[in-house]
């Protein structure tokens, strides 16, 4: 399963745990993906979109 948002195409990104001591770890940030059903082209289809694209109206919910 991809960390992929469908719509705007948001992915992870990776950076560096840093402790108190300054050791650094590799660390990912995964985007906030949610499936939900969408009407895309008069069918309704199931993508995995971001909270971001979920909340400014990018997918079109079936009514």
């Amino acid at each position: 399963m991809s960390k992929v948002c469908d719509i705007c195409g948001k992915k992870s990104q990776t950076g560096n745990n840093v402790s108190h001591a300054h050791n650094k770890t590799r660390k990912t940030w995964d985007p906030n993906l949610q499936k939900v059903r969408s009407l895309k082209n008069g069918t309704v289809m199931s993508v995995r979109a971001c909270t971001r694209c979920i909340r400014s109206g990018a997918i079109v919910k079936p009514g």
